[in-house]
């Protein structure tokens, strides 16, 4: 049975750990109780990351982290729409909950233990992982890729889960999903490597492709919320409702709704979502 490579030592988490520890932050996060005084959520979220969270043609965010952002709102304040969505860039998705600005943050970011030291992280929502696209008929499975040219993004740590995981595999670095696709179109690579809920907006995109039923990794995709024993009560209720979620098949819902594959993430894995993380 194949084990997912461990990304909690990844380096990359580690430099984010110095950077945000050297940069002050000011502002503190709001408690259960000051954000129900105030009526409505502050929710730093992506804007690019289809099926995740996207602007549609009239500019309106949507996607399955929209729909989670909003149904936190729903349970929290009785309202779905007491929310206040504040799109972020990846490197300000954790200090804008350190800094204050923002009471959560669901914005595609896995847990990882470096991270955990400057917040706190829910139950995972959904279990995201390292998969390969391809339009090859010829490729429906890792070891159809021995000694073929795969794309990678350049700086991920994709790069090192294809070669441990796919070592015939000859690696090519692309610093964009533009130039991935590009490359495929040419033929000059076989297959791109990459998150697979992003390769999911992919093949809705492009349905000429397909994903490989493989993962490479699988990595926990959760909440972030304030560190400190006043936010206790904020992370009780948000657990609590992300649970009752996966027992009743609501978060599977959204996700098989915006096209994410959610069956396969967890197949030859005794791990439930639910239990990747403790709280």
């Amino acid at each position: 049975m194949f084990e997912p490579l461990n990304f909690f030592s990844k380096v990359s988490s580690l430099c984010l750990v110095i950077g945000l520890s050297l940069a002050g932050q000011s502002g503190s996060a709001e408690t259960l109780k000051s954000i129900q005084q105030r009526g409505y959520l502050i929710v730093a979220v992506k804007e690019n990351l289809y099926p995740l969270a996207f602007k549609n043609s009239a500019q309106q965010l949507q996607g399955f982290e929209i729909d989670v952002a909003r149904r936190l709102a729903q349970e929290l304040l009785g309202q779905a729409d007491a929310i206040q969505l504040q799109p972020v860039a990846n490197q300000d998705r954790l200090p804008s909950v350190l800094a204050g600005r923002a009471d959560f943050a669901i914005a595609r970011v896995t847990a990882t233990e470096p991270r955990s030291r400057l917040v706190s992280f829910s139950l995972p929502y959904y279990l995201d992982g390292t998969a390969l696209v391809t339009k090859a008929a010829t490729v429906k499975r890792l070891a159809d890729l021995n000694q073929r040219p795969v794309a990678a993004l350049n700086g991920s740590s994709t790069i090192a889960t294809v070669r441990y995981l796919v070592p015939g595999a000859k690696l090519v670095g692309v610093d964009s999903y533009a130039a991935a696709y590009s490359l495929l179109e040419s033929g000059k690579v076989v297959a791109f490597a990459a998150d697979v809920s992003v390769l999911s907006g992919w093949v809705q995109e492009y349905p000429q492709y397909h994903v490989l039923p493989t993962l490479l990794s699988a990595e926990p995709l959760c909440v972030v919320l304030p560190k400190g024993l006043q936010y206790d009560d904020l992370r009780r209720q948000v657990n609590s409702a992300i649970a009752r979620w996966h027992s009743d098949g609501w978060l599977q819902q959204r996700a098989v709704y915006w096209g994410l594959p959610w069956a396969n993430l967890l197949k030859d894995r005794d791990t439930k979502p639910t239990e990747m993380l403790r709280p």
